[in-house]
Protein backbone atom coordinates (compact mmCIF):
# COMPACT_ATOMS: atom_id res chain seq x y z
CA UNK A 1 0.00 0.00 0.00
CA UNK A 2 1.23 3.18 -1.31
CA UNK A 3 1.23 6.78 0.92
CA UNK A 4 -1.47 7.99 -1.02
CA UNK A 5 -3.75 4.70 -0.32
CA UNK A 6 -5.35 6.18 2.63
CA UNK A 7 -9.39 7.08 3.42
CA UNK A 8 -8.90 10.16 6.19
CA UNK A 9 -6.31 12.87 6.88
CA UNK A 10 -5.74 13.85 10.40
CA UNK A 11 -3.90 16.65 11.34
CA UNK A 12 -1.81 16.05 15.05
CA UNK A 13 -0.17 18.36 16.42
CA UNK A 14 3.05 17.66 19.35
CA UNK A 15 3.46 20.66 21.29
CA UNK A 16 5.37 21.61 24.83
CA UNK A 17 8.73 23.00 26.21
CA UNK A 18 11.78 23.26 24.10
CA UNK A 19 13.67 20.23 25.03
CA UNK A 20 11.11 17.97 26.03
CA UNK A 21 11.74 15.18 23.37
CA UNK A 22 9.42 16.59 20.44
CA UNK A 23 11.04 16.13 17.93
CA UNK A 24 12.34 12.73 18.70
CA UNK A 25 9.18 11.75 19.41
CA UNK A 26 8.14 12.85 16.11
CA UNK A 27 11.57 11.35 14.35
CA UNK A 28 10.89 7.95 15.89
CA UNK A 29 7.10 7.77 15.06
CA UNK A 30 7.62 8.56 11.43
CA UNK A 31 11.03 7.02 10.74
CA UNK A 32 12.23 4.76 13.16
CA UNK A 33 15.14 7.12 14.00
CA UNK A 34 16.49 8.54 17.22
CA UNK A 35 19.11 11.59 17.65
CA UNK A 36 20.37 12.10 20.89
CA UNK A 37 22.14 15.48 19.78
CA UNK A 38 19.19 16.51 17.81
CA UNK A 39 18.92 20.53 18.01
CA UNK A 40 16.09 22.38 18.78
CA UNK A 41 12.94 22.74 16.00
CA UNK A 42 13.06 26.09 14.48
CA UNK A 43 9.51 27.27 13.55
CA UNK A 44 7.60 23.90 12.45
CA UNK A 45 8.37 20.50 10.53
CA UNK A 46 5.33 18.31 9.19
CA UNK A 47 5.43 14.28 8.05
CA UNK A 48 2.80 12.08 7.48
CA UNK A 49 2.44 8.29 8.58
CA UNK A 50 -0.51 5.91 7.78
CA UNK A 51 -2.47 4.13 10.47
CA UNK A 52 -5.12 1.37 10.27
CA UNK A 53 -7.63 1.92 12.22
CA UNK A 54 -10.73 -0.04 12.18
CA UNK A 55 -9.90 -1.32 8.96
CA UNK A 56 -9.85 2.35 7.50
CA UNK A 57 -6.52 3.93 6.06
CA UNK A 58 -5.99 7.24 7.83
CA UNK A 59 -3.02 9.28 7.52
CA UNK A 60 -1.64 11.49 10.78
CA UNK A 61 -0.03 14.03 9.48
CA UNK A 62 1.84 15.02 12.68
CA UNK A 63 3.60 18.62 12.96
CA UNK A 64 6.79 19.35 14.96
CA UNK A 65 6.35 22.70 16.46
CA UNK A 66 8.84 24.74 18.42
CA UNK A 67 8.75 25.03 21.46
CA UNK A 68 11.09 28.25 22.02
CA UNK A 69 8.71 30.89 23.34
CA UNK A 70 10.02 33.12 20.18
CA UNK A 71 8.69 30.88 17.61
CA UNK A 72 4.99 30.52 19.95
CA UNK A 73 3.17 33.38 17.27
CA UNK A 74 4.26 31.38 14.83
CA UNK A 75 3.26 27.88 16.31
CA UNK A 76 -0.36 29.06 16.73
CA UNK A 77 -1.32 29.48 12.95
CA UNK A 78 -0.10 25.60 12.43
CA UNK A 79 -2.77 24.83 15.15
CA UNK A 80 -5.63 25.35 12.93
CA UNK A 81 -7.11 22.29 11.64
CA UNK A 82 -5.60 20.31 14.27
CA UNK A 83 -7.64 17.25 15.55
CA UNK A 84 -5.50 15.94 17.72
CA UNK A 85 -2.62 16.92 20.16
CA UNK A 86 0.56 15.19 22.23
CA UNK A 87 0.87 17.78 25.05
CA UNK A 88 4.67 16.61 26.02
CA UNK A 89 6.56 17.14 28.96
CA UNK A 90 9.84 15.74 30.26
CA UNK A 91 9.44 13.77 33.67
CA UNK A 92 12.91 15.08 34.60
CA UNK A 93 11.82 18.41 34.38
CA UNK A 94 8.80 19.81 36.71
CA UNK A 95 8.46 23.02 34.93
CA UNK A 96 7.81 21.13 31.56
CA UNK A 97 5.42 19.71 33.31
CA UNK A 98 3.13 22.87 35.20
CA UNK A 99 3.60 24.04 31.80
CA UNK A 100 1.61 21.30 29.97
CA UNK A 101 -1.88 23.03 31.27
CA UNK A 102 -0.56 26.43 29.84
CA UNK A 103 -0.13 24.18 26.27
CA UNK A 104 -3.54 22.68 26.27
CA UNK A 105 -5.00 26.10 26.86
CA UNK A 106 -3.06 27.28 23.93
CA UNK A 107 -4.23 24.66 21.67
CA UNK A 108 -7.94 24.16 22.45
CA UNK A 109 -7.86 28.14 21.69
CA UNK A 110 -6.84 27.48 18.13
CA UNK A 111 -7.64 24.19 17.05
CA UNK A 112 -10.80 22.35 16.28
CA UNK A 113 -13.44 21.92 18.74
CA UNK A 114 -13.62 18.68 18.72
CA UNK A 115 -9.77 17.96 19.63
CA UNK A 116 -8.47 14.93 21.13
CA UNK A 117 -5.40 15.20 23.39
CA UNK A 118 -2.77 12.92 25.15
CA UNK A 119 -0.61 14.16 27.79
CA UNK A 120 2.71 12.72 27.32
CA UNK A 121 5.23 11.98 30.19
CA UNK A 122 8.65 11.61 27.97
CA UNK A 123 11.91 10.14 28.78
CA UNK A 124 10.72 7.40 30.69
CA UNK A 125 13.84 6.17 30.19
CA UNK A 126 15.34 8.56 32.74
CA UNK A 127 13.69 7.08 35.50
CA UNK A 128 16.60 7.84 38.14
CA UNK A 129 16.55 11.55 37.48
CA UNK A 130 12.37 11.61 37.68
CA UNK A 131 10.90 14.70 38.53
CA UNK A 132 7.14 14.30 37.88
CA UNK A 133 5.73 11.39 39.63
CA UNK A 134 3.55 8.97 37.59
CA UNK A 135 0.66 9.51 39.86
CA UNK A 136 0.80 13.05 40.02
CA UNK A 137 0.32 13.37 35.44
CA UNK A 138 -2.44 10.59 36.06
CA UNK A 139 -3.80 12.84 38.27
CA UNK A 140 -3.99 16.27 36.54
CA UNK A 141 -4.77 13.84 32.95
CA UNK A 142 -8.10 12.62 34.70
CA UNK A 143 -8.68 15.90 36.15
CA UNK A 144 -8.38 17.53 32.54
CA UNK A 145 -10.37 14.91 31.14
CA UNK A 146 -7.15 13.85 29.03
CA UNK A 147 -5.54 9.91 28.74
CA UNK A 148 -1.85 9.86 29.28
CA UNK A 149 1.08 7.79 28.52
CA UNK A 150 4.64 7.86 29.58
CA UNK A 151 7.07 7.21 26.64
CA UNK A 152 10.82 7.15 25.80
CA UNK A 153 11.55 7.61 22.23
CA UNK A 154 15.64 6.93 22.99
CA UNK A 155 14.08 3.02 23.98
CA UNK A 156 11.04 3.29 21.30
CA UNK A 157 8.59 2.93 24.03
CA UNK A 158 5.32 3.30 23.96
CA UNK A 159 5.77 5.67 20.62
CA UNK A 160 3.60 3.50 18.47
CA UNK A 161 1.07 3.38 21.01
CA UNK A 162 -0.03 7.07 22.06
CA UNK A 163 -0.21 7.83 18.15
CA UNK A 164 -2.33 4.95 17.41
CA UNK A 165 -4.44 5.53 20.93
CA UNK A 166 -4.61 9.41 19.93
CA UNK A 167 -5.72 8.62 16.27
CA UNK A 168 -8.28 5.95 16.93
CA UNK A 169 -9.69 8.51 19.67
CA UNK A 170 -10.04 11.00 17.01
CA UNK A 171 -11.77 8.64 14.67
CA UNK A 172 -14.20 7.39 17.06
CA UNK A 173 -14.78 11.29 18.39
CA UNK A 174 -15.34 12.70 14.80
CA UNK A 175 -17.26 8.99 13.68
CA UNK A 176 -19.65 9.59 16.62
CA UNK A 177 -19.98 13.83 15.81
CA UNK A 178 -21.01 12.91 12.25
CA UNK A 179 -23.36 10.48 13.20
CA UNK A 180 -25.15 13.30 15.81
CA UNK A 181 -24.99 15.93 12.90
CA UNK A 182 -26.56 13.59 10.09
CA UNK A 183 -29.47 12.53 12.62
CA UNK A 184 -30.12 16.34 13.72
CA UNK A 185 -29.21 18.27 10.43
CA UNK A 186 -31.05 16.10 7.90
CA UNK A 187 -27.67 15.85 6.06
CA UNK A 188 -27.16 19.78 5.80
CA UNK A 189 -23.35 21.05 6.37
CA UNK A 190 -23.02 22.42 9.77
CA UNK A 191 -19.24 23.35 9.64
CA UNK A 192 -18.46 20.72 12.27
CA UNK A 193 -16.19 17.82 11.73
CA UNK A 194 -17.73 14.74 10.03
CA UNK A 195 -16.66 11.62 8.87
CA UNK A 196 -18.60 8.90 6.46
CA UNK A 197 -18.12 5.89 5.12
CA UNK A 198 -17.27 7.32 1.69
CA UNK A 199 -13.84 7.14 0.19
CA UNK A 200 -14.11 10.90 1.56
CA UNK A 201 -10.43 12.27 3.21
CA UNK A 202 -10.54 14.84 5.81
CA UNK A 203 -8.43 17.13 7.71
CA UNK A 204 -12.20 18.01 8.81
CA UNK A 205 -14.50 17.11 6.10
CA UNK A 206 -11.57 17.99 3.21
CA UNK A 207 -12.53 14.89 -0.13
CA UNK A 208 -9.10 14.02 -0.89
CA UNK A 209 -9.66 16.01 -4.53
CA UNK A 210 -10.16 18.83 -2.69
CA UNK A 211 -6.85 18.29 -0.81
CA UNK A 212 -4.28 17.79 -3.54
CA UNK A 213 -6.22 20.29 -5.71
CA UNK A 214 -5.46 22.99 -2.55
CA UNK A 215 -1.79 21.39 -1.80
CA UNK A 216 -2.41 20.52 1.53
CA UNK A 217 -4.94 20.76 4.43
CA UNK A 218 -3.34 23.92 6.59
Amino acid sequence: MSEEDYTYLFKIVIIGDSGVGKSNIFTRFIKDEFNLDSKATIGVEFSAKNITINDKVIKAQVWDTAGQERFRALAKNYYRGAVGALVVYDITNYDSFKNAEKWLKEVKEHAEPHLVTLLIGNKSDLEDNRAVKTEDATEFAEKAGLGFVETSAKNNLNIETAFNRLVTEVFETLDKVGGEEESTTNNQPSGKPVISDKSDTITIGTTKKQEQKSGGCC
